[in-house]
C-alpha cells in the first residue's frame, strides 16, 4: 500500500503520490488494463519488455 503523509502543502503531497504511483508501476498497469488486449499483443509486449531488461542488464555488465 503506497502512502504519503500531507504536512501543509498538499500540492507537494500530490506530487510525492504520483511519484511513487510511478515508480511503483501502477500508473503503467492502469494505463494497459484500460483497454482489451488480445493474447498474442500480450506475448508480443512480454517479449519486448524481457528484452529491454535483458538488454539493459547487459549494458550494466560491460560498464563494469
Amino acid at each position: 500500500m503506497i502512502e504519503v503523509e500531507v504536512k501543509g502543502d498538499i500540492e507537494y503531497a500530490i506530487r510525492q503520490l504520483k511519484k511513487k504511483l510511478q515508480l511503483n508501476g501502477v500508473k503503467k498497469e492502469l494505463k494497459r488494463r484500460e483497454y482489451y488486449e488480445k493474447p498474442s499483443v500480450r506475448r508480443r509486449r512480454k517479449k519486448a519488455e524481457s528484452q529491454r531488461k535483458l538488454r539493459k542488464i547487459m549494458m550494466r555488465m560491460e560498464r563494469q
